[in-house]
């Protein structure tokens, strides 16, 4: 807490000397106010709840319509690295056969970078055929709006689990 306010008594000083000595106009100005900071979290948050939405309703054009036009998606498997055409083609079959994927969120976190231009994330998630999962990646401004530029989807293994997992991964045979 005493980081915080010290933090927070920092920033008013130098916001306080910018106005005084004129410079306010340059990159302090583009700065948000209090009650603007979380405006970009919650327009990120707004397209990941609707990236889960319609993933979980198999709508095709609304899922890929939030991903930026060189997106990446990291699937659970070591393998599944998918651009976003890839990916376009990997889930078209299963949407248009009406199965896609649901996912609840438990958890999320956002940092907005300086700037206001790109975002990172990280979000714990709940499925009934994986259990506990974790999305992370990143967001970027892209035709005026916040998109998917990379979603990382992983299964967290707990620590005690850990070594059995990856013992279990290396005596898969090799594809």
């Amino acid at each position: 807490m005493i980081k915080v306010v010290r933090a927070a008594r920092h920033s008013l000083t130098l916001i306080g000397l910018a106005l005084v000595s004129g410079i306010a106009d340059g990159p302090l100005a583009a700065q948000p106010t209090a009650g603007e900071q979380g405006r970009p979290q919650a327009e990120v948050s707004a397209v990941l709840d609707a990236l889960h939405e319609a993933a979980s309703e198999a709508d095709f054009d609304g899922y890929f319509s939030l991903y930026a036009r060189e997106a990446v998606f990291l699937g659970t498997d070591a393998t599944e690295r998918w651009t976003r055409g890839e990916f376009m083609d990997y889930t078209r079959a299963r949407f248009d056969a009406g199965t896609g994927w649901t996912y609840h969120m438990l958890e999320r976190h956002i940092t907005v970078a300086p700037g206001g231009r790109t975002a990172w994330f990280d979000e714990r998630l709940e499925n009934a055929g994986l259990g506990e999962t974790r999305g992370s990646g990143v967001l970027v401004m892209e035709d005026g709006g916040w998109k998917i530029a990379q979603y990382n989807l992983t299964i967290p293994i707990p620590n005690e689990l850990a070594r059995d997992v990856a013992r279990q991964i290396r005596a898969l045979p090799e594809s």
